[in-house]
């Protein structure tokens, strides 16, 4: 009798921990930070601050960061800008993100891909959005559709650019 006891309890409790385990491991992949929707232009001239908009939704409430990865053709990939969240953005958040191109007037025909996510206290991240800039004399910095995104300064993309020069 204490054999069939101990052997049913010990499947109940099995059975138990597995239902638990398999509920928070469906809580974790449904709870990480999601990009609703974002915009950037395709071009900026030299000199200008590119402005990349984002807006998310974090269901915890716990976005911490947002991690930008450049990578400049003929430079490689710059190592990533990790911008803070301030806490009134931590569940939602809508605004822009920017990177200054004004480091030097060498930067003319210059293309750049950004590569965005961001990542929640549990250390969960986005799915990645990707843009591609082309940093050209003629280009002109388009806005973002009106109505989409809050005009609020997320922070800056601290990366330094650096003129590619061939040999």
């Amino acid at each position: 009798m204490n054999k069939k006891l101990l052997t049913v309890s010990t499947l109940l409790f099995l059975a138990v921990s597995y239902a638990v385990l398999a509920t928070a491991e469906s809580r974790g992949e449904d709870r990480v930070p999601v990009i609703t929707q974002s915009f950037a232009s395709k071009g900026v001239k030299p000199r200008e601050s590119w402005k990349v908009y984002l807006n998310a939704f974090d269901p915890d409430g716990d976005m911490q960061a947002i991690f930008a990865v450049i990578e400049q053709q003929g430079m490689g990939r710059y190592p990533p800008s990790i911008t803070r969240i301030k806490a009134e953005n931590r569940k939602e958040l809508s605004g822009y993100i920017h990177l200054n191109t004004s480091v030097s007037d060498k930067l003319d025909f210059v293309t750049l891909t950004l590569i965005v996510h961001i990542q929640d206290k549990a250390g969960n991240f986005s799915n990645p959005v990707v843009f591609t800039l082309s940093i050209n004399s003629r280009s002109i910095q388009e806005a973002p559709p009106l109505g989409v995104f809050k005009d609020q300064d997320l922070g800056p993309i601290m990366v330094s650019l650096r003129a590619w020069y061939p040999l």
